[in-house]
């Protein structure tokens, strides 16, 4: 069993959308404004720099001050996490070690993108970025969508059983039975798995996972906390019905590309986080209609 408390890990968490300026300078009036409103809609966690945070847009320094800033909007509230995208693994590490200095709840570290390292490489990877901040926790974060390649099971079951920080994982292929194999498999440790992908919050929640990260959250707090609240309080009529009235609204980002999809959502709402950062631009033309008539 880990040492770490895992208490505060688990619901909803959101991969809060960076909000930027015309200069694409973060902005942090707005992101705290953005902080505030996912907390006052039932959020149970932030997660700062991830995928649809933008985070291979920023440098290390602007997310550690961006980070900061969600820190103190959220006074301790919810438990804030710290995404970690880079590709090399010295990188990782030093990244990692500063970020591990702010009072987050964990860190939460993407396979490497671009290049496919073998299993036994990426398993040093994750290891020594793990055991280079051996007091703070650390989630996997798979997402074969954007890397280009899938993490096996027994990569993933092996580093939770192996290292002592290695405390879950947001996988985000959207596979239920390999969410749930990996909540089988990791039963006789303290291990959080999180579904990453708003559409099966229900089933995963139903197979046992610890909650889910949502990007949808962003916009629809109320909606998407409802599904793990009513889950939770045995509503699952309830929570059923708020999965299924959530799935035509993520799906209609399908249209669009990633990562625009989710800032243009939230403009269209009034929300006013400004653009996606260059070389991703704002939706247009008709799909831009399509959910303009759907969210307005």
């Amino acid at each position: 069993m880990t040492k770490f408390d895992t208490t505060n890990i688990k619901g909803v968490l959101v991969p809060i959308l960076t909000p930027v300026d015309a200069d694409e300078n973060i902005d942090i009036p707005k992101l705290k404004w953005m902080t505030r409103h996912v907390i006052d809609g039932g959020i149970d966690g932030i997660l700062a720099f991830g995928s649809n945070s933008e985070f291979y847009m920023f440098s290390d320094d602007e997310m550690l001050e961006a980070t900061q800033a969600i820190l103190d909007e959220a006074k301790g509230q919810v438990p804030v996490y710290f995404g970690i995208g880079h590709i090399r693994t010295k990188q990782a590490i030093a990244l990692a070690k500063r970020a591990a200095k702010l009072d987050i709840e964990a860190i939460s570290v993407l396979q490497p993108m671009f290049i496919q390292p073998t299993e036994t490489a990426l398993y040093h990877h994750f290891k020594a970025i793990a055991e280079a901040v051996p007091d703070t926790k650390m989630l996997l974060y798979s997402n074969p969508g954007r890397t280009g390649y899938t993490m096996s099971d027994d990569l993933i079951v092996n580093l939770a059983h192996d290292v002592d920080n290695i405390v879950g994982i947001k996988e985000s292929s959207g596979n239920v039975t390999k969410l749930e194999e990996l909540v089988r498999r990791t039963q006789d440790i303290d291990f959080k798995a999180f579904a990453g992908k708003d559409t099966i919050v229900f089933p995963g929640l139903a197979i046992g996972a610890a909650g889910a990260v949502c990007s949808t959250a962003n916009m629809y707090t109320e909606l998407v906390c409802g599904i793990y609240d009513k889950f939770q309080a045995g509503d699952l009529a309830g929570a059923l019905a708020d999965q299924f009235k959530l799935n035509p609204i993520r799906n209609s980002q399908d249209a669009a590309s990633f990562p625009a999809a989710t800032k243009d959502m939230a403009n269209l709402m009034g929300m006013d986080v400004g653009p996606s950062v260059l070389p991703t631009e704002a939706t247009t033309g008709p799909v831009l209609e399509k959910n303009e008539a759907s969210h307005a």
